[in-house]
């Protein structure tokens, strides 16, 4: 990863939170959303940047969404439905999780997050089942459920 300010610009920076989740402390969008269609002031611009807080790093990360569909779905999250005082986003980031093989090689050009609006806390239980164990059965699996989630179709 580069270690730069802990911003992750590439899939080899990111990789090493592949698979695991993490909360969106901001989305700080770089372009716009206007009539469904993605408008950004010049082709090397990513769409966002976003910092992260994952449970696997020593401290909060920031990264760039350089791809449409993940920014599409940020946005969506974000700006069009919003996020009240008692949710939190969460992504998962990954290339390990594709329904197809085949679409590994093809990773560069594809969406790589699942985008989640959750009850405020499902992070903590997501990473550690065991943090509130008066939770179990159906209420631990409403805990971390999302209320809302954008995962691209190739996604497993």
């Amino acid at each position: 990863m580069q270690q730069e300010n802990n911003i992750m610009r590439k899939d080899s920076d990111w990789s090493v939170i592949d698979g695991e989740p993490c909360r969106v402390i901001d989305f700080t969008p770089l372009a716009s959303v206007e009539n469904g269609e993605v408008v950004t002031p010049d082709i090397t611009t990513p769409y966002a940047l976003v910092t992260l807080e994952c449970k696997k790093m020593p401290s909060m990360i920031k990264g760039f969404v350089t791809n449409k569909m993940d920014f599409i779905h940020l946005w969506t999250a974000f700006k069009e439905r919003g996020v009240s005082d008692n949710e939190e986003v969460i992504i998962c980031w990954t290339t390990k999780h594709y329904k197809n093989e085949f679409l590994n090689s093809l990773s560069l050009f594809l969406p790589k997050m699942w985008v989640m609006i959750c009850h405020k806390g499902a992070l903590e239980i997501m990473v550690n089942p065991h943090c509130k164990p008066e939770l179990t059965g159906e209420a631990l699996a409403k805990a971390i459920m999302p209320i809302v989630e954008w995962k691209p179709e190739i996604m497993e």
